[in-house]
């Protein structure tokens, strides 16, 4: 009896070292990818309008703000990037007057999903950014796809194609 439960615990221990390194490394990855995008970027929303995306690390490396321009939005919103634990979260700062938190819920050697967890100076039904899908095409092009949300429903999709330009 003590032999068998000896082996369990043993497994279990095991099992636990295993599988923790795991997801620290999956949303650290995420991260990662995140910090790829470093620089300028520019393209066109599918609105065809001019819009004008820089990534820059902050905080000592801990953090990535995306500061996005857009002609009806001078000064730009920002959306900060950084690891909660195991797990990527971005914080975006609206030009609506909410901040929509959301983490990531899939990701592979293509995208990144960010899908809506809560926000401050809102409620759930009011509208919000509630979903974020960043798809890269290759190092210097990718897309990002926000979708707004209201009184539960998808409201609409905003996708922005963009290039890196420095």
């Amino acid at each position: 009896m003590k032999r068998s439960l000896l082996c369990i615990l043993s497994s279990i221990m095991v099992f636990s070292l295993v599988v923790a390194p795991v997801s620290l490394t999956k949303g650290k990855a995420d991260f990662d990818r995140m910090k790829d995008l470093v620089g300028a970027w520019e393209g066109k929303t599918s609105e065809g309008k001019t819009i004008r995306i820089s990534y820059q690390l902050v905080s000592g490396g801990t953090t990535v703000m995306e500061t996005i321009d857009m002609d009806e939005h001078k000064g730009g919103m920002m959306t900060a990037y950084h690891l909660d634990g195991e797990k990527l979260m971005m914080t975006h700062y609206c030009s609506m007057g909410n901040q929509p938190r959301m983490k990531v819920t899939n990701s592979d050697s293509k995208s990144i999903t960010f899908t809506f967890v809560d926000g401050t100076n809102m409620t759930k039904d009011d509208a919000h950014m509630h979903k974020l899908v960043i798809t890269w095409k290759d190092a210097n092009n990718i897309t990002e796809q926000w979708t707004m949300r209201a009184n539960g429903k998808d409201e609409s999709h905003s996708l922005f194609e963009l290039k890196k330009i420095s």
